[in-house]
């Protein structure tokens, strides 16, 4: 990687994982994309850590008594790639977006933060609806293509698009108005090692 092609991403910028829970390996989701999305999360947060930045999990509390994200259920504990650390901010949330009724963004300007990557699941879903608010609270945002998935779903007309198809369109959605799509790879490369000067 050259030096053009950093993203020279300020030494405060946030990594933001969404919903990386449990319940999203329950069989009821069906079949999704990107196997390798925990591994690219994990990296990304290890980066994050041994450079000092700012993490915040994002953990979805849903209210649907028959949601595998409800608490008291085992799909409601954060995955082990996404674990928070003791000192990490966690932000529980209730609906799909997590600046809704949660103190991110407020937690986010007292730190005087403007730059989010954000990755975690599913892409069409929560992810999207975080990156959306966040590019119109003028945040600037990267949103992580491989680690992020999702699911394929049935639209209105009955037509079934698979779990791939819906990530890029919900990728390609973002992309651009709300957030810039890169992939983990390219945001390893641009953050720097402990002592380093990003």
């Amino acid at each position: 990687m050259t030096a053009t092609d950093r993203l020279d991403l300020p030494a405060n910028a946030a990594l933001l994982i969404v919903d990386l829970q449990r319940a999203i390996d329950d069989p009821s989701w069906g079949v999704r994309n990107n196997p390798g999305a925990e591994a690219n999360i994990a990296a990304l947060l290890a980066a994050w850590r041994a450079a000092g930045r700012p993490v915040f999990h994002v953990k979805h509390n849903s209210t649907e008594p028959r949601s595998t994200y409800r608490p008291g259920q085992p799909g409601n504990d954060f995955k082990p790639a996404a674990a928070p650390r003791q000192g990490e901010a966690v932000i529980e949330k209730q609906t799909n977006a997590a600046f809704i009724s949660t103190d991110l963004e407020a937690r986010l300007r007292r730190a005087g933060i403007s730059t989010l990557v954000i990755a975690g699941v599913i892409t069409n879903n929560s992810v999207e609806a975080t990156v959306r608010l966040a590019g119109n609270l003028g945040f600037d945002t990267f949103v992580v293509s491989d680690a992020t998935a999702t699911v394929g779903m049935t639209d209105l007309r009955g037509r079934t698009w698979s779990a791939d198809d819906v990530h890029w369109l919900a990728l390609s959605n973002m992309d651009g108005e709300y957030a810039r799509v890169v992939s983990t790879a390219r945001l390893l490369g641009d953050v720097d090692p402990p002592g380093g000067t990003g």
